[in-house]
């Protein structure tokens, strides 16, 4: 993801980076889809590189990368052969405890090592509580970049020795700019629709223009307009996202719908926000249950159009 729009990250980490002491731990929030982990990654270069030392072009020794890895040995085999795999829903353990084993060895290049955890909100609990001893006590030269989508999930302990990077949402005419240079493809009204439905995150927007979105947006906007007492529009959600859609597809659909909402809570009167809120707060929960429970995808569709149509009750009730 670009880094485009992130000066004042920039200078913040750089302001850091040449003080007197640098601190060991520095927590990467903000939406998903903001560059964080590109960020992160250059950053990471920035801190490990030294005067005289040459640094490899490519994967480096001394920035160990943290993230989600295949789900199991059959997903293993398909990513060791260039196939589509699947991704573990959390990063487990076992992943903080190999680090902490190669954090006994001193860096390979020069004094300094950077670890790199993307999303440390996907850590398990038992991964949290294993990398809060590494923070309370860092090896000499090892410092930490934690990104967070959504940082609320962290343990306090984590978020309390972590200097906090904030990574604010663009402005739209930058993530159409984005856009235009990273789908050159798209048509105008599609670009526009993604833009509006990414809130600021060029990754949404890039996902939008993936997952062909706007037919699903459409129907999102009719459904929370003017409701569906007859399930008609939830069928056509239904069928227009799919019988089986992939993870990355219904976490696409659940954002769009957040968003839809949170738009329309800025234009909706007072009497409604109370309605509308709920069903976003409902969004959010099922966000964060997605990855780990087993929906049956048609009852989950439906069950988003639901809640959209229930934001449409409450505004019409509350213009009654």
């Amino acid at each position: 993801m670009t880094l485009v729009g992130h000066d004042a990250a920039w200078r913040e980490w750089r302001e850091g980076l040449g003080g007197d002491r640098m601190h060991h731990a520095w927590l990467l929030a903000g939406k998903k889809g903001l560059g964080k982990m590109s960020f992160a990654l250059a950053a990471a270069r920035e801190l490990v590189a030294e005067p005289g030392i040459p640094q490899p072009p490519g994967p480096h020794p001394d920035i160990l990368v943290l993230t989600h890895l295949p789900k199991d040995e059959k997903e293993e085999r398909k990513r060791d052969d260039g196939k589509d795999f699947e991704l573990a829903r959390n990063i487990k353990i076992a992943q903080i405890r190999e680090m902490q084993r190669r954090l006994t060895t001193r860096p390979t290049l020069g004094s300094r090592r950077a670890v790199i955890i993307d999303p440390a909100d996907d850590l398990e609990t038992a991964s949290s509580n294993a990398l809060l001893k590494s923070l309370e006590e860092p090896p000499a030269g090892t410092f930490f970049l934690l990104v967070a989508h959504r940082p609320a999930r962290l343990l306090p302990t984590i978020r309390s020795r972590c200097r906090l990077l904030r990574f604010p949402a663009l402005d739209d005419a930058l993530v159409a700019k984005i856009l235009r240079d990273k789908a050159p493809e798209a048509n105008p009204a599609t670009l526009e629709a993604a833009v509006a439905a990414s809130a600021g995150s060029p990754g949404a927007a890039l996902e939008f223009v993936a997952q062909d979105l706007g037919p699903v947006d459409a129907l999102m906007k009719r459904i929370v307009e003017t409701g569906d007492p007859d399930f008609t529009l939830r069928g056509k959600l239904a069928a227009e996202i799919g019988a089986r859609p992939e993870r990355a597809r219904i976490a696409a659909v659940l954002d769009l719908a957040r968003v839809r909402l949170a738009r329309m809570a800025t234009d909706a009167p007072r009497a409604a926000l109370a309605g509308i809120v709920d069903a976003h707060a409902d969004l959010v929960r099922l966000t964060a249950q997605a990855p780990t429970h087993n929906f049956d995808p048609g009852l989950l569709v439906m069950q988003i159009g639901g809640l959209l149509a229930s934001a449409a009750t409450a505004s019409s009730l509350a213009d009654a």
